[in-house]
């Protein structure tokens, strides 16, 4: 057994970190919007959404840990969708604002492309603990590049998906299918990310498995 193998973390504690950032930074803020938007109204759910975001930053950084990158993108998307919501008291626009949203984030994603450090890359070290040396194998900025490209396409199919539906079904059918194909996508983004990334990790030998404890 080689010294990097042992310092190779096993396959449930990648999935365990990546559960842990994306519970906090999307799963936990949807369930407040949901919760607070049956409860109250599109405004309380924004502002109870926002406010666990910050919570959260402010938690980890009180307990002297980073918050992923995930949380900060989802409170920058959310704060921007609250301010416009706000500003505007446009029900159409809030729903339009992600859409809006994953075109922004596809553009900056393709944009990333052209850069030393792909968006996934910045990303990389929420989901393993990423060295220098590991970062820069050819291999794996192969899959920094892939993945980034990938997420750009996914924001923006969810992006046209979305301004479709918008204007080709009532609010309350818009909601039915949006919450149905929404998760959908994401889930099958997320599946296919991993398992690019597992093929990689495992060729490159960065994760352990029970047999090789």
């Amino acid at each position: 057994m080689t010294i990097a193998a042992q310092e190779s973390p096993r396959v449930r504690a990648i999935v365990s970190h990546l559960a842990t950032s994306v519970l906090l930074a999307n799963v936990i803020p949807a369930a407040l919007f949901y919760l607070c938007f049956r409860a109250g109204n599109v405004w309380l759910a924004l502002v109870a959404a926002l406010t666990w975001c910050y919570g959260a930053i402010a938690w980890r950084k009180a307990t002297r840990r980073p918050p992923s990158g995930l949380m900060w993108l989802t409170v920058v998307a959310l704060t921007a969708k609250t301010a416009l919501a706000f500003a505007t008291g446009s029900t159409f626009l809030y729903f339009l604002q992600p859409a809006l949203t994953d075109c922004v984030i596809a553009v900056v994603f393709l944009v990333s492309l052209a850069t030393a450090r792909p968006v996934v890359a910045r990303l990389a070290a929420d989901f393993y603990p990423m060295s220098r040396d590991v970062a820069e194998r050819p291999r794996v900025q192969r899959l920094f590049w892939r993945l980034t490209f990938l997420w750009a396409v996914i924001c923006l199919a969810k992006a046209v998906s979305t301004i479709w539906l918008l204007q080709e079904l009532s609010v309350a059918s818009f909601l039915t299918v949006k919450t149905v194909v929404s998760p959908s996508v994401a889930v099958g983004g997320a599946a296919l990310t991993f398992w690019l990334a597992l093929r990689v990790a495992r060729h490159e030998g960065l994760i352990r498995t029970q047999r090789s404890s």
